[in-house]
């Protein structure tokens, strides 16, 4: 690992960047911490490609509620890259095949940078000079799509996703594709999140089942990453318990942790992130809870069913005609369910997404709920005022919805009124 000086961190992230492009290495650079005037800019990822034979720099833009795509020559793309370094993000976070550099920029505009690889043995970090060989990265449209996983990973081969020759299981697809996603939403979350450039982390995840994805979390913050990641699955079932541990300690897995545990009973420890994914009902209320009592900086849910909203659905109603069909009243109590919640999150200081985790062919229950930490406001009566002035204009949704809908009672805000955080 290497740290330049203050002085020359930043030219030197603009070579990087401009090399590996110029020889094809690129396969993205995150933009991420914003500071700019636009409120609701979340990232921005950009990626070459070739349009028309031609490179171009692909910017998506990624705000709460939309993503915008523009398509630029490589010259004005580095361009732009200064400037938003300068005025909108503070934070940038390179990739290419073998190499990773993180540049972050203090509120005094100076500037660290590391720069690390990650070797073929597991966990080993490793420096690479800036003209060492490194193979090309594709840069048409319609390459391949980006793997954030390695399929030759042992772990899938301990888990029954891939065969003792690394192809994967046919009737695994789905799950390979579910653990791609989650992990491209989750390293997207940590790169616009307070926990940005830490070197460790304490990840739970309630309900893992099988824990697919703490293993996936674990790999790719371990070995990906580099960083000294904590990973701790929390199951119910005791078979699933005992066979996730046993997978974690034929691997040899550092820092990877299956135990048994209810997440309703579970007392409130120290995490960074937490993670619920298809917790039935009020569980999910739960964890969500649990998450905000531990302050953790990203909480991850993926909601199961919805059953303590729908009987309370008011009636007689003026959507009493839409509610007798079961079909639109579960559909109704999901979506108020998790938009409380949301809410919720919101006026708890989280900035927060509901939105497709993948499409319905490869699950049901395809809904998940983002939320990330907003940073710490400047001190100062003006900050304090507006944070309160956004608490309380969620708080205040929330008692519009109730009233309109006919709730009388919604599991997480019961939580945070007998149990504050």
């Amino acid at each position: 690992m290497t740290t330049p000086t203050i002085d020359t961190a930043l030219q030197r992230f603009r070579e990087l960047l401009a090399a590996s492009i110029e020889q094809g290495r690129c396969l993205r650079l995150v933009l991420a911490r914003p500071q700019g005037a636009e409120p609701d800019l979340q990232r921005v990822v950009v990626r070459p490609l070739l349009l028309r034979g031609q490179p171009q720099l692909s910017f998506v833009y990624s705000h709460a509620t939309r993503d915008i795509t523009k398509n630029l020559p490589v010259p004005q793309g580095l361009a732009l890259v200064d400037e938003l370094l300068g005025g909108s993000f503070r934070n940038a976070h390179l990739v290419t095949p073998q190499e990773e550099t993180q540049l972050t920029l203090s509120k005094k505009g100076k500037a660290h940078l590391i720069v690390h690889a990650v070797a073929a043995a597991e966990g080993s970090v490793r420096v690479r000079s800036a003209g060492s060989a490194a193979p090309a990265a594709p840069l048409a449209h319609d390459r391949e799509k980006q793997r954030w996983i390695d399929i030759q990973r042992p772990f899938l081969t301990a888990l029954g996703i891939t065969t003792e020759q690394h192809q994967l299981v046919p009737a695994m697809a789905r799950k390979w594709k579910q653990i791609n996603k989650f992990v491209e939403v989750f390293a997207h979350a940590l790169a616009s999140s307070p926990l940005a450039g830490a070197q460790q982390l304490r990840v739970v995840d309630f309900g893992a089942g099988k824990a697919y994805l703490s293993f996936a979390v674990h790999d790719w913050l371990r070995r990906t990453q580099g960083l000294q990641a904590e990973v701790v699955a929390v199951e119910l079932r005791s078979d699933l318990v005992q066979q996730g541990q046993r997978t974690a300690a034929e691997l040899g897995l550092q820092g990877m942790h299956v135990v048994q545990g209810d997440v309703r009973e579970w007392t409130a420890g120290p995490m960074n992130v937490m993670i619920a994914l298809h917790a039935c009902d009020t569980a999910t209320d739960h964890a969500i809870h649990l998450g905000l009592k531990a302050g953790a900086d990203i909480i991850l849910c993926s909601p199961c069913c919805h059953k303590q909203l729908r009987p309370q659905l008011l009636s007689p109603h003026p959507l009493r005609s839409v509610f007798q069909h079961g079909i639109h009243a579960e559909q109704q109590a999901e979506m108020l369910t998790d938009s409380l919640r949301a809410l919720l999150l919101e006026a708890q200081g989280y900035d927060t997404q509901v939105f497709e985790f993948v499409t319905l062919e490869h699950t049901r229950k395809n809904k998940m709920i983002l939320a990330v930490k907003r940073s710490a406001p400047r001190a100062g009566a003006q900050a304090e005022f507006k944070a309160e002035f956004k608490a309380g204009a969620a708080l205040a949704q929330v008692d519009e919805l109730k009233r309109y809908f006919g709730v009388r009672e919604h599991c997480l805000q019961t939580l945070l009124q007998t149990d504050p955080v």
